[in-house]
């Protein structure tokens, strides 16, 4: 649409109808003429078509007026014209402000004033063709493009360094172009043959204000005989520890190298800025085909940098310049997996190295991962991207150890980056449901086998203990007494004791009583023996009581 609308002219039109009286047979004649105002960069054009040939003599003028005035102005270079065109540059307008035009015919009278749209002169402005400078080299040619517009352009004065550029290059002896769009003022086209004509045209455009110009004349020129040395090429910006390394392709041996570099906002002021390329430290007269150079020499931004490569008698053009953006250097360093398993799943987060996986990697700059993840025991691979820095990864065998790995990848095609692979992170997946069942089976099954193997020893060591090891029982008489003792006598209380008599016959004739009394005095009570000797069984004092000493005797007599 920017396009279409670039490449239409910009005009003013109005269809102004007037009467002019006639001298001679007094009649009026009706005129129509189509005004039209053509701007381009700063050159305001008025034009108009003439609709009938007897008004050859009737002459034109106009006025015009500010936004917020109601003066009307002579227009200069637009009065009394008797052609159908004038040039108003002249007039020193404020291009951003509103202005209107009038018109009238005149002749031996006037005719009514008839006033065209107003309009603003920067909205209505088109952009003219550029100037263009042409250098060659070899294999390249230098292209230095000038703004649209006078040295002091008004119309343009506020968007200087807002221009883009597109060109439209093809070989002289070909038919064959190739379009390079959204290119600086000062441009290099690489990669061309030696000795060989070329041809380009460029147009400008202003993409803040959606205007796109017109292509400019055709430019040629040829290239030059080959050099001796050729420029580096495929240089690349990769990251190590704390510093940046620069690496290059060269064919030849015994060269050295110099490295330079330039803030790429440069490229964008018109002015020459050859003179402000400067040397990149620890890259000078360098012998090798890299250089090393610390990251804090490079504050956030953009830049060029460019290697030229030398013999000491012939030096190289300059290679192809690279642009080189310290965030996006920053940002492509090898990822950090954080991985948690289940039974049939890998969960994988994703962080920045200096964030140790604990925030998601920022997105000031569209990233995509790559991740690659195997079994241990196999080396087939599987391979994903993701956009996100949080997401699962299904359908895995349970109880299996996975080995995970991943890179960045710019999402940009323009900058086609990628970071290293960051450490292979190894983890093992849960068992899964038929496992746990397994799990469970086994645990029961143990636990049984446990107790089983446990009673059976039980049972083994009291075999051994009743044969080998037998308890030592009281003889048939005590346990005869105990066994048919009165309960209730098992339950005195301790304060209490029994009274017990015992008699020991010295002879038949004798009997001597001993006697034992308790603490609370009872009453005496008296046994006899049986024989003269002690048999061992004594009786309780219920079963005595109603027994006196003297019926003992005779029944032992």
């Amino acid at each position: 649409m920017v396009a279409l609308l670039g490449a239409m002219t910009l005009v003013l039109v109005a269809v102004a109808p007037w009467v002019l009286p006639v001298a001679a047979g007094g009649k009026n004649l009706k005129s129509y003429q189509k005004v039209e105002v053509d701007i381009i960069d700063d050159n305001f054009i008025l034009q108009w078509n003439r609709s009938d040939e007897s008004l050859r003599s009737v002459t034109f003028s106009f006025d015009y007026q500010k936004s917020g005035t109601d003066n009307w102005i002579k227009l200069p270079g637009c009065q009394n014209i008797t052609s159908t065109k004038c040039n108003f540059s002249s007039v020193k307008l404020n291009v951003y402000e509103e202005i209107k035009l009038r018109i009238r015919a005149e002749k031996e009278n006037t005719s009514s004033w008839y006033e065209v749209d107003p309009f603003t002169p920067y909205n209505k402005a088109q952009i003219g063709p550029p100037e263009v400078h042409l250098e060659a080299e070899d294999k390249a040619i230098m292209i230095n493009i000038s703004p649209p517009g006078t040295k002091n352009s008004v119309m343009w004065a506020l968007d200087g360094s807002g221009f883009r550029y597109s060109l439209v290059i093809w070989k002289n002896s070909s038919s064959g172009e190739e379009e390079i769009e959204n290119i600086y003022s000062i441009h290099k086209i690489y990669k061309l043959l030696p000795e060989t004509t070329y041809c380009l045209k460029v147009k400008a455009a202003l993409p803040m204000a959606w205007k796109v110009g017109i292509y400019g004349p055709v430019y040629c020129i040829k290239t030059t005989v080959e050099n001796k040395l050729p420029p580096p090429e495929n240089i690349q910006v990769s990251v190590q520890n704390e510093s940046y390394v620069l690496k290059w392709d060269y064919a030849y041996a015994n060269v050295t190298f110099q490295v330079q570099w330039l803030h790429a906002f440069l490229k964008r002021n018109p002015v020459n800025h050859s003179y402000k390329w400067k040397q990149m430290p620890n890259c000078e007269n360098v012998k090798t085909t890299q250089c090393v150079f610390p990251q804090n020499i490079f504050p956030k931004g953009i830049y060029f940098l460019r290697v030229q490569a030398s013999d000491g008698n012939n030096t190289s053009f300059w290679s192809e310049e690279i642009k080189f953006d310290t965030e996006i250097q920053a940002f492509l360093l090898p990822p950090v997996l954080k991985v948690r398993s289940t039974s049939d799943s890998l969960h994988i987060y994703i962080g920045a190295p200096e964030q140790s996986g604990s925030k998601p990697v920022n997105q000031d700059y569209p990233l995509t991962y790559e991740i690659i993840f195997w079994e241990n025991t196999s080396n087939a691979e599987r391979k994903i991207f993701k956009e996100k820095t949080d997401f699962i990864v299904p359908n895995l065998k349970p109880l299996t150890v996975y080995c995970v790995k991943a890179r960045a990848h710019t999402m940009d095609e323009k900058w086609n980056k990628s970071s290293a692979f960051g450490d292979v992170v190894f983890v093992k997946t849960k068992p899964g449901n038929a496992s746990n069942i397994w799990l469970i089976a086994g645990i029961g099954t143990v636990s049984i086998t446990i107790l089983a193997v446990i009673y059976v020893v039980k049972v083994l060591l009291r075999c051994i203990n009743y044969v080998f090891f037998p308890s030592l029982k009281p003889s048939s008489n005590i346990d005869e007494y105990f066994s048919e003792q009165p309960l209730k006598n098992l339950l005195l209380s301790t304060s209490e004791e029994q009274i017990e008599k015992c008699f020991i016959i010295e002879n038949i004739s004798t009997i001597a009583t001993v006697e034992e009394t308790n603490q609370t005095d009872e009453d005496h009570k008296k046994y006899s023996s049986q024989n003269c000797q002690d048999s061992g069984n004594y009786s309780n004092e219920d079963e005595s009581e109603s027994k006196t000493s003297e019926e003992l005797q005779q029944d032992f007599v």
